[in-house]
């Protein structure tokens, strides 16, 4: 593609004044890199992957305010991660965070525990007990 064909239609990385780094060829035949702004292809599939986590984190929310999961589970949500990323972070087993999903356990952490969460989040271990209504 040549320099003043890289793609700028408007996508969801302008709301983070956000450009992507395309290669492309100049005037002159060679390579060189352009930036772009997105391209609608790529919008669709940015747009559907961002209301895929929104969906996610107001759904983990609900739960947490049902008692039915942790507030664990919806930072992990709300910072992108899943129950690998999450358990390598923190250092324990997938399974031991998961469990602490349950809001009997959650409620048993101790500081320590508590704070590694917290600190992953970059969050304070208050924040963590309780998550915004």
């Amino acid at each position: 593609m040549k320099k003043t064909e890289v793609p700028q239609d408007q996508s969801s990385l302008n709301k983070f004044n956000s450009k992507e780094l395309y290669y492309a060829v100049d005037e002159n035949g060679e390579y060189t890199t352009a930036l772009s702004s997105g391209w609608d292809p790529k919008k669709i599939a940015l747009d559907n992957a961002l209301e895929e986590i929104e969906n996610r984190i107001e759904d983990a929310k609900k739960r947490v305010h049902a008692g039915e999961t942790s507030p664990i589970e919806y930072y992990m949500e709300a910072a992108k991660m899943d129950l690998p990323i999450l358990a390598s972070y923190v250092g324990f087993w997938q399974w031991k965070v998961k469990r602490h999903f349950k809001p009997s356990v959650f409620k048993r952490l101790n500081a320590k525990k508590l704070q590694k969460y917290a600190d992953v989040f970059d969050i304070s271990v208050a924040q963590l007990q309780e998550i915004p209504k």
